[in-house]
């Protein structure tokens, strides 16, 4: 579409939130044996607090695209377009086709493309196309459109989810933006549903529908799939035909929309009988296959890969629309796909995952045309922070000179019981009081932690839309001058001798309540929870029995 213009629910305890946030666009993925009596786990990088986990750069240019031009002048070698003639198919064939196969001298350039000098291509996205045949066929058949129209996926982007075109076509149907949005994929800085197999392909049949509804002729659908329903809508009235072949042979439309019937038709003759055509011991790949779970805002696949054991670069690709590789922050749950049989562990165990984050350093060594303000945008610093970082009280630099880049760490760990207190894990609760004229940027940046957690903590879905006065509970630990932060825990602890004892807020809760249901006194709990006021807020945890 180059040129058109046209399960099983489980609920988590909010503050689980912050235990399964992403992390950075720059990452460092390490695998850590597991040992005896200690969790297994992993690190991503989280650049300066950012809010975003590494973003999924595996886009790659349309494969079918990358030859149009060449094909394009070739075809014009071969003179007039040929009319030609439709395919005669014997009752006894073996091999029927419900799309409009017309022979001519188009489709026999194709079909000499295909099978000599672009050969290795199509039979890699033959073996591809085995992964969506299935889907896509039972949902052309459930719309009642002509199951050879699964081929052209093939001849678009070659059956790759990651596939883009110089026109910003998107996904393995390659919509552009504003027809996707018009038949309802969602496309943001988290979520482009161009690129999920199922969303994509019921859009494209309802596009489909659409033109065939309005032009009657299956090769004129496809054709306007290409240039776009105007174009094909004003080559009709000036040529007063509404034979495709017919306006092939006129000068209106371009060449790339009139190569694309019979590259489609001669994709559908070798695929629906590749051996015939010399494509033998094609290894397709296993049909898609996937639960799904609904997890909240926020999920990192990479918390998701720790909770149900699934290999990341499968849940990846299960999850293609996933952008920054986590689930969007404007959901309150959201339905994610997961291997055959790792729903049920991923329910049991994304509550157990358990989150950390620390500040670590990398180096940048200063090049000859390097600033202060160059390497600051680059690593997305302030100039402040990169001084003190270095003990620097000038900002001239020299070329060679190693500077420490500070960059967070987050840990992922699966617990295999309760989570540790915040007590035993050495973090401290910090209830903050914003102050007018505060962000949750600033707060962020003064306690040393991710903004992402600070929103996740105190349940912030708009982090813009805070006031002064409003309480936000914060857990750090400060060790060898790194802040740690850790995440709520999974359940109230139990009272016992020697370990202490926490509520977590929820709404509806006041401190006159929290304090009748443990027998304590609201001075108490504010004393012991450093509280200035009777205010709190759903997700603080508050200690409710006496230090020790």
């Amino acid at each position: 579409m180059k040129s058109r213009s046209s399960f099983i629910q489980f609920i988590f305890l909010p503050f689980l939130l912050a235990s399964l946030w992403g992390c950075a666009a720059t990452e460092q993925h390490e695998q850590l044996s597991s040992r005896e009596g200690r969790p297994s786990s992993f690190e991503i990088i989280e650049e300066n607090g950012q809010l975003t986990e590494e973003i999924d750069t595996e886009a790659t240019l349309s494969e079918p695209e990358i030859t149009v031009a060449e094909e394009i002048k070739e075809l014009e070698t071969l003179g007039e377009w040929d009319a030609g003639k439709p395919e005669k198919v014997s009752a006894k064939a073996e091999i029927t086709y419900d799309f409009p196969v017309t022979m001519n001298k188009q489709v026999e350039f194709y079909l000499n493309f295909f099978q000599h000098k672009h050969k290795k291509s199509f039979a890699r996205w033959l073996e591809r196309s085995g992964r969506y045949l299935p889907m896509m066929q039972e949902e052309l058949r459930q719309a009642g459109l002509p199951l050879d129209l699964v081929y052209l996926p093939m001849i678009e982007s070659g059956y790759s989810l990651t596939a883009y075109s110089r026109a910003k076509a998107v996904g393995p149907w390659q919509f552009i933006h504003s027809t996707g949005r018009h038949y309802g994929l969602t496309i943001d800085n988290f979520v482009d549903e161009r690129r999920d197999p199922v969303k994509s392909t019921r859009a494209a049949i309802a596009f489909l529908s659409d033109l065939y509804d309005r032009f009657g002729d299956w090769h004129l659908a496809v054709a306007a799939y290409n240039a776009g329903g105007g174009k094909i809508n004003q080559a009709i009235k000036r040529y007063k035909t509404n034979d495709f072949w017919e306006l092939a042979q006129k000068s209106y439309l371009k060449n790339e929309t009139k190569r694309y019937v019979p590259k489609l038709i001669a994709a559908i003759l070798i695929a629906g009988n590749p051996g015939k055509y010399g494509f033998d011991n094609i290894d397709y790949q296993a049909p898609l296959a996937y639960e799904t779970v609904e997890v909240p805002a926020w999920t990192s696949l990479r918390a998701v890969e720790v909770a149900c054991g699934a290999d990341l670069e499968d849940l990846k690709d299960l999850n293609r629309q996933l952008l920054q590789m986590m689930t969007p922050p404007d959901k309150d749950g959201y339905l994610l796909k997961v291997p055959m049989g790792r729903k049920e562990i991923l329910a049991k165990n994304l509550p157990k995952v358990h989150a950390t984050s620390t500040t670590n350093y990398k180096t940048h060594v200063v090049g000859k045309k390097d600033t202060l303000s160059k390497i600051c945008t680059k690593y997305n610093l302030n100039k402040l922070t990169l001084l003190k970082a270095n003990n620097l009280r000038k900002s001239k630099l020299t070329p060679g000179t190693r500077l420490r880049i500070p960059v967070q760490t987050t840990h992922y760990t699966l617990w295999d019981r309760d989570l540790p207190s915040s007590e035993n894990d050495g973090s401290r609760l910090v209830l903050h009081t914003i102050k007018p004229g505060e962000s949750i940027s600033h707060i962020a940046q003064r306690y040393n932690v991710p903004l992402r957690l600070v929103a996740a903590w105190n349940e912030l879905s708009d982090i813009n839309r805070i006031r002064a006065g409003q309480q936000l509970a914060l857990y750090v630990t400060d060790t060898a001058g790194t802040a740690n932060i850790v995440t709520a825990k999974t359940a109230p602890h139990r009272p016992n001798t020697t370990t202490p004892v926490y509520y977590q807020v929820r709404s509806g809760d006041s401190l006159w309540s929290i304090s009748r249901r443990f027998k304590l006194t609201a001075t108490q709990l504010k004393k012991w929870n450093n509280l200035k006021d009777n205010l709190i807020h759903p997700g603080v945890r508050l200690r409710v029995s006496e230090p020790s």
